[in-house]
């Protein structure tokens, strides 16, 4: 108890000044127990270096573990990176598939359309082979081409035939007017205002001149020999006019009448005619087509229309010289383009256009 009671007054043990002081008695107690402390220290010491260990394993393998999930993170974002080209490129070979799937379709209809394209073309070859064959036969176009020779051959023929019934000439006597103007505005379609044939002197038909002053002019001291020689010319004209249109085939746009020196030309002039409502009103007019006939003679006819005849019969010889290919003369030269006429049709060069 007084042992006790004295252990406060001893001096703390921390204190380097003051070490404590033991008792022998308690020293072998206090050794046992210093060395139970020390076995004790050295065990924490060692669970300690233990921990220690453990510890520095586990933040090792945490931070290798965080290292592998960086990677890991890492290698996801690549696998979806990846993912969503491989969609694309899945999207993309998809369309492909698909538009190759419609070339596909379209490819097959161009292929059934090629084969019977080329069946309609074999067919066509062999009709052509056919063509061919009897093109070159007896009924071909050699043999059309000796009918086109032998038609112009027959067309020269009859119409010489013509040329020596109505002989167009250049008379031997002194040289004479041919034609007149008688129409001085209308001198377009070919040649000036008395313009002069190619052969100069007077022509004749059949041995009778065209005089045309009667039909400008027509009074009581006129020749009547000359008025009625001139109308028979004129029949000659016409007749061999509608000989020759009816040998080359060619319908006149002016259709004669033939009546020797009484003959008359057809125009298809138009006509006013009042019509039912005109008794009321003036405003409708009814036009219709009508055939007026005009004298190619002077006897007890107009002037004007005789002259109008005449134009109209060398409009129906321009119409036969361009169907030859050959130009007319002028408007006024009846005679000059009759004789061009016969002369185009009979030279070796004709061609019936």
């Amino acid at each position: 108890m007084e042992r006790d009671r004295a252990l406060p007054s001893q001096p703390n043990n921390s204190d380097p000044e003051n070490p404590k002081v033991i008792e022998w008695e308690d020293f072998e107690e206090e050794l046992a127990r210093l060395w139970s402390l020390s076995a004790a220290l050295k065990e924490a010491k060692e669970k300690k270096q233990s921990l220690q260990q453990k510890l520095e394993a586990l933040i090792q393998v945490d931070a290798e573990s965080l290292s592998r999930l960086n990677v890991l993170d890492e290698m996801r974002e690549k696998l979806e990176a990846k993912k969503q080209v491989m969609e694309s490129m899945s999207m993309s070979s998809k369309l492909a598939k698909e538009d190759a799937k419609k070339q596909e379709d379209k490819l097959s209809v161009e292929v059934r359309s090629l084969l019977v394209a080329g069946t309609a073309l074999s067919v066509a070859r062999k009709r052509l082979q056919e063509s061919n064959r009897l093109f070159s036969g007896e009924k071909g176009y050699g043999s059309l081409r000796n009918l086109q020779k032998r038609l112009r051959t027959r067309q020269q023929y009859m119409i010489s035939q013509v040329s020596l019934l109505y002989p167009v000439k250049i008379s031997v006597g002194p040289a004479q007017e041919q034609e007149l103007e008688l129409f001085p505005s209308s001198s377009q379609s070919g040649g000036s205002p008395g313009s002069k044939p190619a052969h100069q002197g007077s022509l004749t038909i059949l041995g009778l001149h065209l005089s045309m002053l009667p039909f400008k002019k027509m009074s009581f001291f006129t020749d009547k020999r000359e008025v009625q020689r001139s109308a028979t010319a004129l029949g000659y004209v016409a007749h061999a006019v509608s000989l020759i249109a009816s040998y080359l085939n060619v319908h006149l746009r002016y259709r004669l009448r033939l009546g020797g020196s009484h003959s008359y030309i057809i125009d298809h002039a138009p006509s006013l005619e009042p019509t039912s409502s005109d008794l009321s009103s003036n405003t409708e007019i009814s036009t219709t087509k009508k055939d007026v006939e005009f004298p190619l003679f002077l006897e007890g006819q107009d002037t004007t229309r005789a002259a109008y005849a005449v134009f109209l019969l060398n409009k129906d010889l321009e119409q036969l010289l361009n169907s030859v290919g050959v130009k007319s003369l002028g408007p006024r030269q009846i005679l000059p383009n009759l004789k061009e006429l016969l002369r185009t049709i009979q030279s070796a060069d004709f061609r019936n256009t």
